[in-house]
């Protein structure tokens, strides 16, 4: 059962700003990242549902969240249908994230309200999310969709939309002001995020460094 409400994940997310998105078959060294990105500010981490037994690995991730960092809030990405929504539901996340828009996944996450944030590329899809009770839309890829502009576009005849690009964001000033003044709601970190030394292992010092950087950029910004 989650552990926060679809209200509490995203003022969280609008607060920090940015929401670290990771992928890593082990789960010890994803507790490791974990860990890295909380002592860095992130509240909010993304753990996509990418290779096999991915759930195994989440379900392992939530308890060592529960436990050890409370104020994490921890949900699951690359969702794309209702079943493996429902499985992650039941493993604890607190929040699904979709790269497309498929509304099997939404009926499932309103039922048990938790916060839904599905991938869309027009704003016809974009008003069609939030009609299904969407509070946080993503792009993605973000710069492939239309970058910075695409968002300045379609804050314009609706501003109260919430939008989160992921794909294509740098932890780095000059990106990060043109996804924030262009109207992110928050902005999803992949990659560029995760460095390694020169042992090929997750810099833990550097993420938790590079996290914290991020979310005083974005607050000076804001």
């Amino acid at each position: 059962m989650a552990r926060f409400t679809r209200i509490d994940v995203a003022l969280k997310m609008k607060e920090t700003g940015i929401v670290p998105v990771f992928y890593h078959a082990d789960a010890a060294v994803a507790k490791k990242v974990l860990k890295a990105c909380y002592e860095g500010g992130a509240r909010v981490f993304e753990f996509t549902n990418r290779g096999d037994y991915a759930h195994e690995v989440f379900t392992e991730l939530t308890k060592y969240a529960a436990e050890e960092l409370p104020e994490i809030i921890l949900g699951v990405g690359s969702v794309v249908d209702a079943g493996t929504a429902s499985l992650y539901i039941q493993s604890g996340t607190n929040f699904i994230v979709s790269p497309l828009l498929n509304p099997d996944i939404s009926k499932v996450c309103n039922r048990r309200k938790i916060a839904w944030m599905p991938g869309c590329g027009s704003v016809s899809e974009i008003s069609y999310a939030e009609e299904l009770g969407a509070e946080i839309v993503k792009i993605f890829p973000a710069s492939q969709v239309g970058g910075p502009e695409f968002i300045k576009a379609v804050k314009g005849p609706m501003p109260w939309t919430n939008i989160m690009p992921t794909g294509g964001v740098l932890p780095a000033k000059e990106n990060l002001s043109q996804w924030i003044n262009a109207g992110a709601f928050c902005v999803g970190l992949g990659s560029q995020l995760f460095v390694k030394n020169e042992n090929g292992e997750y810099d833990g010092e550097k993420i938790t460094n590079t996290v914290k950087e991020s979310i005083e950029i974005i607050k000076e910004l804001r």
